[in-house]
């Protein structure tokens, strides 16, 4: 059983954004109720600094009592150490809060790419996909950052509508209606915002899909000297993901504006109608400098109610990034009935084709329509059981469809036209699993020609791999994935081209070798190729027509007898 170093955050509420942000609160329950309460214990503390300071003008210094001033004193010192430690401790647990809920999303988007395999870039980009887990994560993480300084504000809204109510009912009451009235005002302007992020981030994904396929095609647009194409296209992308942050931050600026303005014009009016109250003689200048001072930090809560929609805007946006990530499903699933695996040796029979592939033998499976041959190999593999579907496959006595994909993945491997290498050791891309030592190694690279790899790079099997293997050529690439394949030893190995990007030198001599490395031991060898030096060496050669066995057997016997399979090896040289 694998071990993480955090639990398994579980199966996401994906029915809604607002849906998958509540589950994630469910998931931090204790720390966002720390925070809540540090928050508004930091706002509670700040709101009451100017009752105790008008009290200390009244009973203190107009009152000449000099013992009441120094309890109020001391109170406001208090108060002041108070908002330190709550101020500390809040924002460790708000941004504890923040990663939490960024994290989690991160993994699951993680876990999810993991378990769809090629699902997941036939619908979305690769770009949307790494801005998802890089950018639209964090964003969403904010909301729960800014949510307990949220109800810290709410909390000491209502306190000082309390104290206020206390010098003037009506001062109250206007405290009470006008708070949620301003905040309610800015939500003309948050609007337009919530349309203009979603278009920013929609141009900023495929800034980055387009950043992503640059890189990835790099080598190959040098050589055809066609990356000018493609700076051109990134810097368009560029241009209108810039404009697209240029309107955003119109409305940011007009939402920082209005903040200002509807908070400042409301501290205007309450200060008025204080000084009016201390004019009428109802309130003393103390209670005045109280007022005052509320005037001035009722423009937390409102603030803190605009920043909380913004926020709460970003992170329904990246929320419903993450749910259209996590609702891709897999191509393959376990669901339904198991029936065990058969016992080794046995052979696969596909229903569509009519293609029987028999144990301990090299099959090559060759078609004038690449895509019939490669589906078919996709179908050996169970890569995706929509195919199954329509097509049974029979593995030994079970359907394969019914057979546990553990055993599938351990005695069934496909390696595909295009693998890829990944970062890392070469030693670690060739032997993962850390199963054989370098000898075995070594004689792997020799039998796929590639020991001259190893004369190029430094420290040999412990050169480091650049991402995707972009230090290397494509031919080398594809002998190291080849190396890669025959030493996961596996009971039945399919290769698809495996030698289309060598040249033909090298694929003669891993034609020749090919036996050698999969002979014995009960290992079943099938090979989509229409390489004649390839079937010169196989043991059995199917011919597909219109995706169904037309032929079989030996390659010289199939060249002399069918017209069909001639031309397609002719064409292949």
């Amino acid at each position: 059983m694998r071990s993480y170093p955090y639990p398994d955050p579980g199966a996401p509420r994906l029915t809604s954004p607002a849906g998958y942000l509540l589950w994630l609160a469910s998931k931090q329950k204790a720390t966002l109720a720390a925070a809540v309460v540090l928050e508004s214990a930091l706002m509670v503390a700040q709101a009451l600094v100017p009752f105790v300071l008008g009290k200390a003008i009244d009973d203190g210094v107009i009152a000449g009592d000099f013992n009441a001033l120094l309890m109020w004193v001391g109170l406001l010192v208090l108060l002041t150490v108070a908002q330190a430690f709550a101020g500390m401790l809040g924002h460790r647990a708000a941004i504890s809060n923040w990663m939490q809920a960024a994290f989690k999303s991160i993994r699951l988007v993680g876990y999810r790419i993991t378990q769809t395999g090629d699902a997941l870039p036939k619908k979305l980009s690769t770009g949307e996909v790494v801005s998802t887990a890089a950018s639209d994560a964090t964003r969403l993480g904010e909301i729960f950052y800014i949510a307990a300084r949220l109800a810290g504000a709410i909390v000491a809204w209502l306190v000082v509508c309390a104290l206020i109510a206390q010098s003037s009912p009506t001062l109250g009451i206007v405290v009470l209606a006008g708070v949620p009235a301003c905040c309610g005002l800015l939500l003309f302007v948050v609007r337009p915002l919530q349309t203009r992020q979603r278009a920013q981030r929609e141009d900023s994904g495929k800034m980055t899909a387009v950043g992503a396929d640059t890189v990835a095609g790099l080598r190959v647009l040098r050589g055809i000297g066609g990356e000018h194409i493609f700076v051109n296209r990134y810097r368009e992308r560029s241009a209108k993901t810039r404009d697209s942050g240029i309107r955003v931050a119109y409305s940011l600026a007009t939402l920082e504006a209005s903040q200002v303005f509807i908070a400042g014009a409301f501290s205007v009016v309450f200060t008025w109608v204080g000084a009016t109250l201390v004019l009428n003689g109802e309130i003393n200048p103390g209670q005045l400098v109280a007022l005052f001072g509320y005037s001035i930090f009722l423009m937390t809560p409102i603030r803190t109610a605009a920043d909380g929609v913004s926020h709460f805007i970003r992170a329904h946006v990246g929320a419903r990034k993450i749910i259209n990530v996590l609702t891709i499903g897999a191509n393959v699933s376990d669901n339904g009935a198991a029936t065990p695996a058969p016992a080794t040796s046995s052979p696969l029979v596909d229903s569509a084709s009519s293609v029987v592939v028999r144990p301990e033998r090299i099959t090559a499976l060759v078609s004038a329509d690449p895509g019939a041959t490669a589906e078919l190999a996709t179908r050996l593999g169970r890569f995706e059981d929509e195919l199954l579907e329509r097509a049974e496959i029979r593995w030994g006595d079970a359907s394969l469809r019914d057979v546990p994909l553990a055993d599938i993945r351990s005695r069934i491997v496909v390696s595909e036209a295009s693998p890829q290498l990944f970062t890392g050791s070469l030693r670690s891309q060739l032997d993962p699993h850390s199963r054989h030592d370098d000898a075995a190694i070594l004689r792997a690279l020799e039998a796929c020609s590639a020991l001259d790899i190893l004369d190029g790079v430094e420290n040999g099997l412990d050169h480091e791999v650049t991402e995707r293997g972009r230090g290397f050529s494509g031919g080398q690439r594809q002998r190291l994935v080849l190396a890669r394949a025959l030493l996961t030893e596996a009971e039945t190995l399919v290769l698809i081209e495996p030698t289309s990007a060598v040249d033909a030198h090298t694929e003669s001599r891993i034609a020749a070798r090919l036996a050698g490395a999969r002979g014995g031991g009960g290992r079943t060898t099938v090979v989509v190729t229409a390489s004649p030096l390839m079937l010169g060496v196989m043991d059995h050669v199917v011919f597909l027509e219109d995706g169904r066995l037309s032929a079989e057997g030996t390659h010289q016997d199939l060249l002399a007898s069918q017209p069909a399979y001639r031309n397609v090896v002719i064409r292949s040289e």
